[in-house]
């Protein structure tokens, strides 16, 4: 406690280290704030507020919710079956010239049996269905995905009060049930029905000049349905579909809608009942703009609080007072790497809802975040920076020289993250240096999550990273104890 007392008094003590760190969170504040105050959205003579934007799902995240619907009220409990006969598709596919179109279907490409709540974007649901080249899925409420029979085409979807069942089978005959879901405030009345659902034509080449070049082209299924158990009128919705955002081939080519005879409907849709990724707008860690320019800051404190004892020679003193080499270091460690996170919590707990406010109030959209999310990249980015600053005060002391010390703290944390993000390099090179280097700790930033049920690719060009938040942490940490360890062995061994 003494040595942390001491070092402690020694930072708050020298104005420039204090003021520095006061600058890195000055910096993330007022750079994120000026970030949010330079963007305005707006559609035409429409300011951001009326702009189309990803409708929100049961628990509060962003959508994707467009799809054909042949349904039927249902109140109270019961079920309904049918048989996948047929499953056809389209699919849009980039040739040198011009847009090819041929018959496939996309992986995800969906058709099958859905309960939901009314037909707004966004409402609950759960579905069993089958796919292009997943098998047989039972889904629900956008996120929820659970595998089941991979060649079952007959399908059976069972309500009782809030809860959906749902079945798959080869035969009519031997049923599994492929999970029992709980959708919770369901109302008495419910669409029930047939849905048809194609997502993009995902395709991600290599770019000339680094990174990967990701373009989403138009596809579209069909499903002939037979043996179809629910009698009575059916009702067709384009569920979701908003003509201003198409373009003028989807407008034009498309061919939306079903159609019945002889006990057979013949669903026709695109879409996809999905969560939405980045490409549905931005998200709160845009506003974290100064982050770069704070963690510099950091870096150069952090080294000039070990190299600057060296370079006067004081460290001999400090040594002197306190024999214990190793507890001398890594007591400094502690006290730089708190008052680091400290300042960087308060930059960004003020931040992060600051600058969202600002971007709301000017009519911008921002990708919803749940508040636990939003609590992990607050304190997150406050443990990236005093990692870094454990990290860079390691490598000073070991090199004990500033300049050095500095440039290779910047090579270990920054360089790697701006190489691995902003299409300089090939997405597997970028996934690499995103797992072994320090900057795996970025990814406590990933704001929205990935998801296997969704065909895109998941590059930190576009904010999704490698490993989980926590294990990106871990690595930067597991770098930092590393090379303290290092500098308090070499500390021992060398004299002062």
């Amino acid at each position: 406690m003494t040595m942390l007392r001491a070092e402690w008094t020694k930072l708050r003590s020298a104005t420039g280290w204090l003021a520095g760190l006061i600058g890195a969170a000055a910096v993330i504040l007022g750079l994120g704030v000026l970030a949010a105050f330079g963007v305005t959205t707006s559609c035409g003579e429409q300011e951001g507020a009326d702009c189309p934007h990803p409708p929100t799902g049961p628990s509060g995240q962003a959508v994707n919710d467009h799809f054909s619907f042949v349904h039927q009220p249902l109140t109270g409990d019961g079920t309904i079956t049918a048989h996948v006969a047929d499953f056809t598709g389209i699919i849009t596919y980039p040739p040198p010239d011009h847009d090819q179109i041929v018959e496939g279907l996309v992986p995800w490409a969906k058709a099958g049996l859905i309960v939901k709540d009314g037909t707004k974007p966004g409402s609950a649901y759960a579905s069993v269905l089958v796919t292009g080249a997943h098998g047989t899925r039972m889904q629900h409420n956008f996120t929820e995905d659970h595998s089941g029979p991979a060649a079952a085409r007959w399908l059976r979807l069972s309500r009782s009060g809030e809860t959906i069942r749902g079945y798959a089978s080869a035969d009519a005959v031997d049923w599994t049930e492929i999970q029992s879901v709980r959708l919770p405030g369901l109302p008495q009345t419910v669409q029930i029905g047939l849905f048809v659902a194609s997502p993009s034509n995902v395709t991600a080449k290599a770019g000339a000049h680094g990174g990967s070049i990701v373009q989403a082209r138009f596809t579209q299924a069909t499903a002939v349905f037979d043996q179809v158990s629910a009698t009575g009128s059916w009702t067709y919705d384009n569920v979701g579909d908003e003509p201003a955002m198409q373009t003028d081939w989807e407008q034009f080519h498309q061919a939306e809608g079903f159609t019945t005879a002889d006990g057979r409907l013949t669903v026709t849709g695109t879409g996809d009942i999905a969560p939405a990724g980045q490409e549905g707008g931005p998200t709160i860690t845009f506003t974290l703009a100064g982050l770069i320019a704070a963690l510099l800051i950091v870096i150069v404190v952090a080294v000039l609080f070990i190299t600057a004892e060296y370079r006067r020679g004081l460290i001999r003193t400090t040594l002197a007072a306190m024999p214990h080499r190793g507890r001398v270091l890594t007591a400094k460690a502690a006290v730089i790497g708190a008052a680091v996170f400290v300042a960087g919590l308060v930059a960004t707990a003020v931040t992060l809802p600051l600058a969202g406010h600002v971007l709301r109030a000017r009519g911008n959209f921002l990708l919803p975040v749940p508040t636990g999310t939003l609590l992990r990249i607050i304190v997150g980015s406050a443990v990236l920076l005093a990692l870094t600053a454990v990290l860079a005060y390691a490598i000073g002391a070991v090199l004990r020289r500033g300049v050095p010390a500095v440039a290779l703290a910047i090579l270990a944390v920054i360089v790697p993250y701006l190489l691995a993000t902003t299409s300089v390099l090939p997405t597997t090179a970028a996934q690499w240096l995103m797992r072994v280097t320090p900057a795996a700790a970025f990814a406590v930033q990933q704001a929205l999550p990935a998801y296997p049920q969704v065909g895109k690719p998941y590059t930190p060009t576009d904010g999704y990273f490698p490993l989980p938040p926590w294990a990106g942490l871990l690595v930067l940490a597991a770098w930092a104890a590393a090379i303290l360890a290092f500098a308090v062995i070499r500390t021992r061994r060398a004299d002062a």
